[in-house]
C-alpha cells in the first residue's frame, strides 16, 4: 500500500535525508523543515521503501504538500 507523507505546516525544507529506492524504518526522519526559526524533522509514519521523493532542500512547502511516497 502507498502512503504520501505530506507536510504538516508551511515551511521550507532543510535538508532531504532520504533518497528513492532507500528502506525507512517506522518514525525515521525523512525531511528536516524550517518553520518560524525552528527545525522540524518529519519522520515516517511506518516501515517501507521510499518510492518517490518530491521535495528538494530549500524548496517552501505549502501545509498539505506531498514529501515523500513510501510502498
Amino acid at each position: 500500500m502507498m502512503v504520501v507523507v505530506r507536510a504538516e505546516m508551511a515551511g521550507k525544507v532543510l535538508e532531504v535525508c532520504v533518497a528513492e529506492g532507500d528502506a525507512v524504518g517506522e518514525d525515521q526522519d525523512l525531511v528536516i523543515l524550517e518553520s518560524m526559526k525552528m527545525q522540524i524533522p518529519v519522520a515516517s509514519p511506518e516501515e517501507g521503501t521510499v518510492k518517490k521523493v518530491f521535495v528538494t532542500a530549500e524548496q517552501f512547502l505549502n501545509e498539505g504538500d506531498p514529501i515523500v511516497e513510501l510502498g
